[in-house]
């Protein structure tokens, strides 16, 4: 990416699972540093699949992150643990809440490259918040797919499998995860229990 402004500016990396987004974000945070660029890394402290202060890949590469909480004012507590980075990279966006919106505002505004990674929409199909916000007011976004787990098409959909077979529709939206609980699915075949 390049300069676009005077300021800083928001970058989106989205999609289903498995479609390659943290490992985008990843090499964009390996470029900037090869740049000379100081990066910060932040992932929520309700995903600990990789370990707590990890964001990881699908693919196994993994970058030293700060977890921090993921609802309300205490999103603002990254800012403490700033210290002139010019680029802040935020993973699993979709597990904050709408006061990333503001937080990713405020750091663009400061003049930084903020750099985000999450889902877009919801095991349902539904928008996943602050995720589209995100997109709305960002600068770049590219949306990955990933390859249909059932007929091999591209995929844009989170199929959440409970002991194997499709998820509830009342099901909570949030259920951290991997394989275990998650395949990508296309929209043909995205199947959401109702009954």
């Amino acid at each position: 990416m390049h300069a676009i402004t005077n300021s800083g500016w928001v970058e989106v990396i989205t999609g289903s699972m498995f479609s390659g987004k943290t490992e985008e974000m990843l090499r964009r945070l390996r470029r900037a540093e090869i740049a000379g660029q100081e990066v910060a890394v932040f992932t929520p402290a309700l995903d600990d699949r990789y370990g707590e202060d990890t964001v990881g890949s699908h693919e196994g590469r993994s970058w030293e992150a700060i977890a921090i909480e993921s609802e309300g004012e205490a999103i603002w507590d990254l800012l403490d643990h700033l210290n002139g980075e010019q680029v802040v990279a935020i993973d699993e966006a979709n597990f904050f809440d709408s006061t990333l919106v503001e937080v990713c505002e405020y750091l663009a505004d400061d003049g930084r490259r903020v750099v985000v990674s999450g889902l877009d929409q919801t095991y349902r199909g539904e928008p996943f918040d602050p995720v589209p916000q995100l997109m709305a007011l960002a600068e770049y976004v590219e949306k990955f797919q990933a390859i249909c787990a059932k007929c091999g098409e591209p995929a844009t959909r989170n199929q959440r499998l409970v002991d194997g077979e499709p998820a509830h529709k009342d099901d909570p939206t949030i259920l951290v995860g991997a394989e275990e609980s998650y395949e990508a699915r296309c929209r043909n075949c995205h199947v959401l229990r109702s009954d």
